[in-house]
């Protein structure tokens, strides 16, 4: 999977969203059939949908929709409808349990990926589960829906996130444990750049690989704060440079500008790099 800084939300019901999202400056386009859509507009935002996969034009960006939960009235006629959309993947709301990523894998074809919202307690209770066993149904991504998260553990979401940091976490480490990628949850006020900016910079020292978006104006400070610096890249570079030299060949660890860096310090250096030529 390229990475994924941002993932931008957007009605599917709506005749504008489409074309916004192939200029936006993101790099997962989700296309929402769920919350974003009224009970009435249902049928037409599935069938707007379709009409968006196929015409295409989305560029490099992942085309992913996110489907009505399979228990609604409408989840099953939305994955009846995407097993056969040109789409990299499809979004499932409120996942809490493998089986529910088990009963989606049943309608959809193997090369749809799978991603998860994680956006319930009783998912957070199963999170180990739902990732080991989902890896098997081709779960590529969690998406952490910190709304609804806190609405259910009736928690107050301060500036730092601080009742729901310790499951972040979690969620970033379950990620990692399974090769999943995680984004965090969205910013909610569109009025505030600074707070978002901050957001994201947290986000992305928890460990997150990006964050989800609701705006396209949400997409530049996303960005910059999973994009690496002109610093980061320039340490990069010289972590790679200094085990590359002949001096250093074989060995697990080296000086380097003063300090003792290993060959762990050398695959994140990989990583950065590869991230910033994904610009």
């Amino acid at each position: 999977m390229p990475p994924l800084r941002t993932a931008l939300y957007l009605p599917a019901n709506r005749a504008s969203a489409a074309a916004k999202a192939r200029a936006a400056p993101c790099d997962a386009v989700i296309l929402d059939l769920e919350d974003a859509v009224a009970p009435e507009a249902k049928d037409e935002a599935r069938a707007a949908a379709m009409a968006a996969a196929t015409e295409g034009g989305f560029g490099s960006r992942l085309l992913v929709v996110r489907a009505n939960g399979g228990g609604s009235a409408w989840g099953a006629a939305d994955l009846a409808a995407l097993a056969d959309a040109p789409v990299a993947a499809v979004l499932l709301p409120k996942v809490s349990a493998p089986a529910d990523l088990t009963a989606a894998r049943a309608v959809l074809p193997a090369h749809i990926a799978l991603w998860a919202m994680v956006e319930t307690c009783a998912a957070m209770l199963d999170l180990a589960a739902i990732c080991r066993e989902g890896r098997a149904l081709g779960l590529a991504a969690l998406l952490m829906g910190t709304n609804d998260l806190a609405l259910e553990m009736r928690c107050t979401l301060d500036a730092e996130r601080s009742a729901v940091l310790p499951v972040l976490t979690q969620a970033v480490v379950c990620a990692r444990a399974h090769g999943l990628a995680v984004l965090d949850g969205v910013f909610n006020r569109l009025d505030d750049e600074a707070g978002l900016a901050h957001e994201a910079r947290q986000a992305a020292a928890l460990g997150f690989d990006g964050k989800t978006a609701i705006h396209p104006a949400q997409l530049g400070p996303i960005n910059a704060a999973f994009t690496p610096d002109a610093a980061a890249i320039a340490r990069a570079q010289g972590i790679v440079a200094a085990f590359a030299a002949p001096e250093n060949a074989g060995k697990g660890a080296i000086r380097h500008e003063g300090a003792m860096v290993e060959l762990l310090h050398l695959r994140e250096a990989e990583r950065v790099l590869a991230l910033a030529a994904h610009q």
